[in-house]
């Protein structure tokens, strides 16, 4: 069963609010050493935390953290971004490519670049952070994106599940942090978001559904589609 005891962890995105709830979280649940990755790593105090500088949309980047965090055992991609907007019509085609590369591509990349690694450590874990906008399409561009991961996400899972490396995948509505500030309405915190995901991790779940609203939305994908999107028929004739 994974476990994070003794583990070493890279997050990436560890500056935001919920990354830096991956970096506390990992160490209070017995993490020996945790990478914290980020474009620009913010300065930690704590000896048992290592400032990574990593651009996920940089595959330089991405060698040079595979080459200082070789001893990894789980890798946590916590790192995404919101498009200027959430039109597919409106938005420019500098920023679809932008989110696709930050949102998916990059941690697609980065959970590749890593395999080798984890599949040669014990009890190893990949997480990947979806969004309840995985399975509903509020968020254009955004929404796509978190799509792609979690297809992505299963097809890495069939891959390294044999190999001995355990993935999950994390689906969750707004949390409350400066990315969801323009939200309106029920927020997780960063903090009960972190320990459902490890209380996942260490009960060999695949899957965490972090709210109400998310357990709604994955269980109307088995409904017609007018049941997740009642607004459609209705603007006219």
């Amino acid at each position: 069963m994974p476990t994070l005891t003794d583990a070493i962890v890279l997050v990436t995105g560890a500056n935001g609010g919920i990354g830096t709830q991956f970096v506390h979280q990992a160490l209070a649940r017995g993490a020996a050493k945790v990478y914290a990755s980020a474009r620009t790593p913010q300065t930690w105090d704590d000896e048992r935390i290592v400032p990574l500088p990593l651009d996920i949309t940089d595959e330089a980047s991405i060698r040079a953290a595979v080459a200082t965090a070789g001893d990894i055992t789980v890798l946590i991609n916590n790192a995404g971004a919101n498009p200027p907007s959430a039109s597919l019509l409106d938005i420019s085609e500098e920023d679809i490519r932008l989110n696709m590369e930050t949102n998916f591509v990059g941690p697609v990349l980065l959970a590749r670049a890593f395999a080798p690694t984890l599949v040669a450590a014990p009890s190893a874990v990949l997480v990947d952070v979806h969004s309840v906008a995985s399975w509903y399409a509020f968020g254009g561009v955004y929404s796509a994106s978190k799509a792609a991961l979690w297809s992505a996400t299963n097809s890495l899972r069939l891959e390294l599940d044999p190999q001995g490396v355990h993935v999950v995948g994390v689906h969750m509505g707004y949390v409350d942090t400066a990315m969801a500030a323009h939200a309106d309405g029920p927020k997780l915190t960063p903090n009960e978001l972190v320990d459902a995901v490890f209380a996942a991790v260490e009960a060999g779940a695949y899957e965490v559904i972090g709210d109400e609203l998310t357990a709604g939305v994955r269980a109307a994908l088995s409904a017609p589609l007018e049941a997740l999107y009642p607004e459609l028929g209705t603007h006219g004739a």
